[in-house]
């Protein structure tokens, strides 16, 4: 049996087919795309044809390089960028186009749900998790103000992920996973909260679809499909999942003490939890993940972006970036580097800015700086890894995924920084992966567990393994906290 991932992300979707008997990726395809030119600042848009558009090609492609295997296709899994709003009327048209997980233009709206239910404390005790300009609901809530015309014309709601699982099946559902970052599910009881709904619209209610497991089928793939690409009439859509979720399937995460790091141009680490992980402070999200347990996750704005803007400043590439990180030390001759060039989600500074701290005669070289800027973006996600640890998510091993992890010098700055191995995958990874596993496991009716599944098709790059050097360790947990208290007290001196 073949299963094909799809991976739609924000720049492009992506498919994998993964051959069930052998674990191989028998093909591949990708179809890129952009976002809406020309909105105001803040607003980030797609249209969801775009989407559709993408699917199809990578589909079709995938289908082309399976060549007479093509009949051996049982299921498909989608991963979606997460949070965005996808609004239909009711000719399941698309009113307008999606609001995007990185569009910050609601953060009116979120200041409405917190002053409404007691600031970010009251919001995270109601549902699990302060509600973010990211999240799906400020978005409703803004189509309502800002739009009151095409709120009118809403009759479904739904994220990417279940519109191109719609498109495929005709069948509107949404699984606990992705329905968890809409800041509308209350994660401790995986229903949708009453109360945040209301407070959009009382008419929200009709227009969200149901809530089911994550391990249950989303449907079959609808017979115009099947018949235009010459599939059998059974192939099964499953539940899928948003991006976070699937990459945490396709990079074997489904076990406790594994967690994910991606090191791209932001950053996100993850695990996974037999129960409810919430975070008091809300600098975690509490997310369900889409195996029917849970996922605590901790996003920053600032990974390779941050390297990158200082690499640029003394013409380096990539080999010469390496080469002036191995000729610094640990701890940068003293030199801090806070990375929020980006502003911050965690910890949360939206308005934040980059600061170089401890400069010196002695110590002010390109190579210390460049060093300083990976300590620093690394430090960051080591800052949401303490707080895994104080929720009672242990890691034993961290799985890097990024551009920033081809870096040897990197990962072992990573290692020492986690106090934890890290290690790469040598299989395709991330969220295409996890889609097609996703669907092979649906396939089997769950009788094979994700632990075995992964163990089967995901597999790690040994000779990427860094193991943590016990004197780095205590440099970088002395750094931590010198980053961690001068954010503090800058922020609470509004210079942050």
């Amino acid at each position: 049996m073949i299963f094909i991932g799809i991976d739609s992300g924000t720049q492009s979707t992506k498919a994998v087919a993964l051959d069930a008997e052998s674990g191989d990726i028998l093909a591949n395809a990708q179809k890129s795309y952009d976002l809406i030119a020309g909105l105001p600042a803040g607003h980030l848009e797609q249209h969801p044809s775009e989407w559709i558009d993408a699917t199809r090609q990578v589909i079709l492609s995938c289908l082309e390089q399976l060549e007479g295997r093509r009949d051996e296709l049982s299921g498909i899994g989608v991963s979606g960028q997460q949070h965005g709003l996808v609004i239909l009327d009711e000719k399941d048209q698309v009113i307008r186009p999606a609001k995007l997980w990185c569009d910050t233009s609601t953060v009116e709206q979120c200041q409405l749900f917190e002053a409404e239910f007691g600031g970010a404390s009251g919001l995270i005790e109601l549902a699990g998790n302060a509600i973010l300009s990211g999240y799906t609901i400020p978005k409703l809530l803004w189509i309502k103000q800002r739009e009151p015309e095409n709120f009118s014309r809403v009759k479904t709601v739904l994220l990417p992920h279940d519109y191109i699982n719609f498109w495929l099946t005709g069948v509107k559902r949404m699984e606990y996973g992705d329905a968890s970052g809409t800041g509308m599910m209350d994660v401790r009881t995986r229903r949708w909260c009453q109360e945040l709904v209301d407070f959009v619209d009382p008419s929200v209610a009709e227009m969200l679809p149901p809530l089911g497991s994550s391990l249950e089928m989303h449907g079959q793939l609808r017979n115009e499909l099947a018949t235009e690409w010459a599939l059998a009439q059974d192939v099964i859509v499953s539940a899928g999942g948003g991006d976070n979720m699937m990459a945490a399937i396709g990079t074997g995460n489904v076990t406790p003490g594994v967690i994910t790091a991606s090191f791209g141009t932001s950053g996100t680490l993850y695990g996974v939890s037999g129960e409810p992980a919430i975070d008091e402070g809300g600098e975690v999200a509490a997310f369900c993940d889409s195996t029917d347990k849970w996922l605590p996750l901790v996003c920053t704005m600032n990974v390779t972006v941050v390297t990158e803007q200082v690499r640029g400043l003394f013409g380096l590439d990539l080999d010469g970036l390496e080469r002036a990180v191995a000729s610094s030390v640990p701890g940068a001759g003293g030199i801090c580097f806070l990375p929020y060039l980006n502003g911050e989600r965690t910890p949360n500074l939206p308005e934040g800015s980059g600061v170089i701290h401890g400069i010196r005669t002695d110590n002010l070289n390109p190579s210390n700086l460049l060093r300083a800027a990976m300590e620093g973006a690394t430090l960051g996600l080591a800052y949401g890894l303490e707080s895994f640890r104080g929720m009672g998510v242990i890691p034993s091993e961290i799985r890097l995924t990024g551009g920033g992890s081809n870096s040897r010098e990197w990962r072992q700055i990573a290692a020492d920084a986690f106090n934890t191995p890290v290690v790469m995958l040598s299989t395709a990874e991330g969220a295409g992966l996890g889609a097609a596993i996703q669907a092979a496991h649906c396939s089997a009716g769950g009788s094979s567990k994700y632990d075995d599944l992964c163990t089967r098709y995901v597999a790690l790059d040994e000779n990427t393994r860094c193991e943590p050097d016990a004197g780095n360790v205590e440099i970088y947990r002395e750094l931590l906290e010198k980053q961690t208290d001068m954010t503090r007290e800058l922020h609470a001196a509004g210079r942050l």
